[in-house]
């Protein structure tokens, strides 16, 4: 089987063509296109939605004409159209899905309304990396700090289930990334930005708040984490550019951002391995490509559990995993009618 993959939910255009195989093998990746927006929302220090969404107006047909051109691939080739239909911004969204089923109606194929979060979840099968539910689902991305618990198929509908153990309060994980480089002046997108500049510095030199918001809770909040490093760097009103005279360098502060990051996931990890008793982690998501991060829960889980991460280049929103997951709503035959609505909630 072969299914073309729109994904549009944000700041990348993108799609790609994905080929199933014989039973037991991974799917493969015969071609992706990702087209990104970060010059186009640089001059504003983040996401813009009007603008991602005329950006995606005026390249996605393109986008998918390259694709399957790299694929070698006919429109009838395929055996179905896959589109990310939730969660993300709405009028991104609009845009993939109603390209999407104008494809699906125009070239006769099922149409496939694949959930961006799950997706992300199945990108490791891309590199062969299939994992069998139970498993602790980790999206660490720039709108969504979630943590899922991902069962199998369930008997009645077939539909494999997740149950939310924890999301955040406020800012995601990328957005602190995104905002805190914006305080300091270091370029968008924050995250590779944050770490580059993190190499120089010394991640104890700072002391950041650690919100765990109790002893029990899963939930995270990274609001007052990014206020601080504000006050640090401009001062307690906050009205110049900053740095204040006495601001700590701009290194350690980006190493101890970084380090704070890592102890508040790891600490929410093991918390809920410990509630679920999982052996399991499996992540998706932009910021899982930050290496710091992924080397700092690496070391303090990877002997107790088995850690899936994606390779860098299937972490960030992309065709090929919105492709994967309609490989496997094709599969199940959960295929949706021509009158889909984008959701813009999880």
């Amino acid at each position: 089987m072969k299914v073309l993959g729109i994904e549009t939910t944000c700041d990348e255009t993108s799609a790609a063509v994905v080929e199933q195989g014989p039973p037991g093998e991974p799917p493969r990746l015969l071609a992706q296109v990702v087209l990104s927006q970060v010059a186009e929302h640089e001059p504003f220090g983040g996401v813009v939605p009007e603008l991602a969404s005329r950006s995606h107006v005026r390249e996605l047909t393109a986008v998918i004409e390259r694709t399957l051109a790299d694929a070698g691939c006919a429109p009838e080739e395929l055996d179905g159209i896959a589109v990310a239909a939730r969660p993300g911004l709405i009028g991104a969204l609009l845009v993939g899905v109603t390209t999407a089923k104008a494809l699906a109606w125009s070239w006769v194929k099922p149409l496939l309304a694949v959930h961006h979060l799950e997706a992300h979840l199945e990108a490791p099968a891309l590199v062969g990396e299939v994992v069998q539910p139970p498993y602790l689902g980790v999206i660490l991305s720039g709108g969504h700090t979630d943590l899922y618990r991902v069962e199998g198929p369930d008997p009645e509908t077939g539909r494999e289930s997740r149950l939310s153990l924890g999301a955040t309060l406020d800012d995601a994980v990328g957005e602190a990334f995104d905002k805190v480089a914006s305080i300091l002046g270091l370029p968008y997108p924050g995250g590779p930005a944050i770490e580059r500049c993190a190499k120089d510095g010394d991640p104890h030199a700072v002391e950041l708040p650690r919100s765990l918001l109790g002893p029990d809770s899963l939930d995270f909040s990274f609001s007052g984490l990014k206020t601080a490093v504000l006050y640090l760097w401009r001062g307690q009103d906050a009205r110049g550019a900053g740095p204040i005279e006495g601001a700590p360098r701009r290194e350690d502060i980006c190493a101890s951002f970084q380090q704070v990051v890592a102890d508040v996931l790891i600490e929410k990890l093991r918390r809920a391995l410990a509630r679920t008793g999982l052996s399991t982690v499996v992540f998706g998501g932009g910021v899982t490509a930050n290496r710091t991060l992924r080397s700092a829960i690496e070391e303090a889980l990877g002997e107790d559990v088995r850690l899936v991460f994606p390779p860098p280049r299937f972490a960030t929103d992309n065709g090929a995993m919105i492709a994967v997951s309609g490989l496997r709503l094709l599969a199940e035959g959960r295929t949706s009618s021509l009158d889909l609505e984008p959701e813009a909630t999880p």
